[in-house]
């Protein structure tokens, strides 16, 4: 109360009563809000509007966005930066620099279904954001960068959470999880990846060359040739292309289906194209260095190829696509 008899009430969604100290009178105010937010103000036997109200949280809303916002930018400053260098650094996660442009479009092509949304804010996302705040400082002092860039996504969602509520955090899901196509794997688990993706390549490559003409003695990921031994390393395990094309499968099931299944399937199906693709790309070079030339083959050919097997890999997805059009038609959404 204030001394010229206003009376400032604040409540979660029950019945509150003021006394009014100009009038001797008393008044029942009933409030809906069930987040802990400034509910209303009474001066003498009048109640500000509803839009007064809403002006004034939106203030304070913007006012605390603002503040939060500087936090995050001080917070992430340098990890935003060490992730752009990583993206023009590492090949296998160039595509990151497509990826928030995407996450963008998302958010405004669904602009009308989130401005849609009820907002009902809460503080049951503030667990997500403590998690957030752990998994940032365990990245930061524990040299992982990871933890402490995943850590962004979890801190966002949480606050969306807490300022805007659960229903709008479903409806922002997708663009939240895209982001995550964006964050390279930490070293350990690239590197769990990467070397069964080498023998396997491998594999395939010391089961067809000879089908070919070309006798081969495989030992782990390494193929002897006759005319020389051919190591598919690291670079040669089809991650990059298997990253790349796993993102642009997001994108394309985005932009051309309606259904999640659908965009799913899309996308998980390029995992296995990008291995066998990888694969074949392995044969080529085998090919190339027996009946050609062998610097040709690990130079200017074996660079030529993982481009041409990418093509190769995007026209088989597509061509999926119009498999599952036809088995699958798409229902018409009216």
């Amino acid at each position: 109360m204030t001394s010229d008899g206003t009376q400032i009430a604040y409540g979660y969604g029950v019945s509150q009563t003021t006394v009014n100290m100009v009038t001797g009178g008393v008044e029942t105010n009933h409030y809906s809000t069930a987040s802990p937010a400034f509910l209303g103000v009474a001066t003498g036997d009048r109640v500000v509007s509803e839009r007064g109200l809403r002006s004034t949280l939106g203030n304070r809303g913007l006012a605390a966005g603002c503040l939060l916002a500087v936090l995050l930018v001080a917070i992430y400053f340098r990890i935003g930066i060490k992730l752009v260098t990583d993206w023009y650094q590492i090949a296998d996660y160039s595509h990151g620099f497509l990826v928030p442009f995407f996450s963008a479009f998302i958010l405004w092509d669904k602009r009308k279904a989130i401005r849609a949304t009820p907002l009902k804010p809460t503080w049951a996302g503030l667990p997500l954001v403590i998690f957030g705040i752990a998994t940032v400082f365990f990245g930061v002092y524990g040299a992982e960068l990871f933890l402490s860039r995943i850590s962004f996504v979890l801190i966002l969602a949480g606050m969306i959470w807490i300022f805007f509520g659960a229903a709008v955090l479903r409806e922002v899901r997708l663009p939240l999880a895209v982001l995550l196509l964006a964050i390279p794997f930490p070293e350990i688990v690239f590197n769990q990846i990467t070397f069964p993706l080498q023998l396997f390549a491998s594999r395939v490559a010391s089961v067809i060359l000879p089908v070919l003409g070309v006798p081969v003695f495989r030992e782990g990921n390494v193929i002897q040739l006759p005319v020389m031994k051919l190591e598919v390393a690291q670079a040669c395990s089809g991650i990059r292309s298997l990253m790349s094309l796993f993102t642009l499968a997001v994108f394309y099931g985005y932009f051309l289906e309606q259904t999640t299944g659908r965009r799913w399937f899309l996308a998980l199906a390029s995992i296995p194209i990008a291995v066998a693709a990888n694969a074949l790309r392995i044969v080529g070079t085998g090919l190339c260095v027996q009946y050609w030339d062998p610097a040709k083959g690990e130079g200017f050919f074996h660079e030529f190829s993982g481009w041409v097997m990418f093509v190769i890999s995007l026209t088989f997805l597509y061509l999926l696509h119009r498999v599952m059009l036809v088995v699958r038609p798409q229902r018409k959404v009216s």
